[in-house]
């Protein structure tokens, strides 16, 4: 029986936290993530990012004019399916569309549409790697977002911009699984890693974007007297560190309230970025306060077998799938976790197209290469150099021929790996397209052997400069050639084989 099998239909256990003795945590989160879909969910309106100017893209639709009616976009309909795979979800055969009532500025309709009883996808899972800890997810649902009301203090008006209204949102909700602050945080990450990875969500919580939140429903259980208490909602957790960080201040505020005598009433908390502390919005609302019906302008939304089986065969590689190949190769855990993380940077395109990421960079030199020397050449030379020019990998100007032809060059020993570097910084600064075997020759950067006349001279040259350090050789302590050494590969601009020039320093002092 698979992992995911054991876990499917148990529950875990609620265990005493050393920070809160004799009480536990349970926590369920819900995740709202954009689905990187060109077009919203319902219009054929782009959807639009933080730099758009207010109210420049909607529709009719998105504004709720009179006859207007919704048109379900496929490619978020693909997008929900590919999530759905990746998390082992049954995708459902027939899902239907709900309207959920209620009446806010930036809600035009009075209603958003969602899936609240019949979602395309439910069951499924995530495992939350060295936390050793599995999470079951509940249901993944269909969703539009509201628009996007801003209060200005200084003249007292509120704008309503509709730029939002309409884009299409997953809602991944998962079972009561969690039990720390630690867990929550790393289930956030791990679903933020797998939604890039399959091309449907850039999954980041930290644009202030309305779409991207996470919501943790939130009970405190006493070890001694059995089920979890009521639950709170905290709304709005716009990064993983202010997810942690609302469920510890809501652990302290639980019990303090239960050991005074008091209860914990059910409702929906915000959290105080600044105080670090939760507070109560409004009471919790039940279904009958939503007042959910079945959409009347939407028919039911019907997934075939082959429609399924289409998108499963194109799936891209999992995160779990990734590390088991990296590590095959015989990359460190390391530097596996540095290409990952590099690559979960990776721009997700409109429609769920990957860009080129770190990962799909390293495949592309390691072929016929040995995989460990790439990837040290990548994370340490490649990826330091443009951190230090306070670049993203994104932005790397080196291509793939530029990086396999380099390697091949010091690998091969016709150039040092000094000089090797020089190459690499003069392609990151000059955005050259030449090959490093081309620039090495033009810049006189290839390795002198040791037969060389400019070997011996160089040689002779840093022997004069260090003439106490040449007679302690000359003497017998060889470890102080090393800085003779150093004069050498200086002089030589890095081109001097180390080997060759030792070599010729013993010859020359012994």
């Amino acid at each position: 029986m698979s992992r995911w099998a054991r876990f499917a239909h148990s529950l875990r256990p609620v265990t005493e936290d050393k920070r809160w003795p004799g009480w536990g945590v349970v926590i369920g989160i819900e995740m709202h993530a954009q689905i990187k879909s060109r077009a919203k969910l319902f219009s054929e309106t782009w959807t639009s990012d933080l730099n758009q100017p207010q109210n420049t893209r909607f529709s009719p639709y998105d504004a709720a004019f009179p006859g207007t009616l919704p048109r379900l976009n496929p490619k978020c309909v693909e997008l929900g399916v590919r999530t759905a795979i990746a998390l082992n979800a049954e995708v459902r055969r027939r899902s239907a569309f709900d309207r959920k009532h209620y009446f806010y500025a930036d809600l035009p309709s009075g209603y958003q549409i969602t899936q609240q009883y019949a979602p395309f996808a439910t069951g499924g899972g995530l495992e939350l790697g060295n936390e050793g800890a599995f999470v079951r997810i509940k249901q993944i649902q269909l969703e539009q977002d509201t628009g996007k009301s801003s209060f200005d203090a200084h003249r007292r008006i509120t704008s309503i911009d509709l730029n939002r209204a309409g884009t299409g949102l997953m809602e991944i909700v998962s079972e009561p699984d969690m039990r720390s602050p630690e867990e929550a945080g790393t289930y956030v990450r791990t679903l933020q890693s797998l939604l890039r990875a399959v091309g449907s969500s850039d999954g980041n919580m930290e644009q202030a974007s309305r779409s991207k939140i996470t919501r943790a429903n939130y009970s405190q259980q006493s070890i001694a007297t059995g089920p979890p208490g009521t639950r709170c909602e905290i709304k709005n957790l716009n990064s993983v560190r202010f997810v942690m960080s609302a469920i510890i201040s809501e652990v302290h505020r639980q019990i303090t309230l239960l050991e005074s005598g008091h209860l914990v009433p059910q409702e929906t908390r915000g959290f105080d970025e600044d105080k670090a502390e939760t507070y109560a919005m409004r009471s919790k609302e039940d279904a009958p306060d939503y007042r959910y019906m079945p959409d009347p302008n939407l028919p039911p939304l019907l997934l075939d077998e082959p429609y399924v089986d289409n998108i499963r065969k194109h799936m891209p590689e999992l995160p779990d799938a990734t590390r088991a190949r990296l590590e095959e190769l015989g990359l460190s855990r390391r530097d596996t976790d540095v290409l990952m993380d590099i690559d979960a940077g990776r721009e997700v395109g409109y429609d769920g197209i990957l860009g080129q990421g770190a990962l799909a960079y390293f495949d592309a030199v390691s072929v016929d290469r040995d995989p460990r020397v790439v990837v040290n050449w990548i994370t340490h030379e490649l990826l330091g150099q443009l951190a230090f020019r306070q670049e993203t990998f994104q932005e790397n100007p080196m291509s793939v021929e530029q990086m396999g032809d380099l390697i091949d060059l010091v690998q091969s020993g016709k150039l040092t790996g000094t000089s090797g570097k020089t190459i690499l910084r003069h392609i990151l600064t000059h955005r050259s397209p030449e090959l490093p075997s081309t620039l090495a020759e033009r810049l006189s950067l290839l390795t002198v052997l040791d037969d060389s006349t400019s070997l011996e001279q160089w040689c002779s040259e840093a022997i004069t400069v260090l003439p106490e350090e040449a007679k302690v050789v000359r003497g017998g302590n060889v470890k102080v050639i090393n800085k003779i050494m150093g004069r050498v590969m200086k002089l030589s601009r890095g081109t001097a084989d180390a080997q060759a020039v030792r070599a010729m320093l013993l010859r020359m002092l012994q």
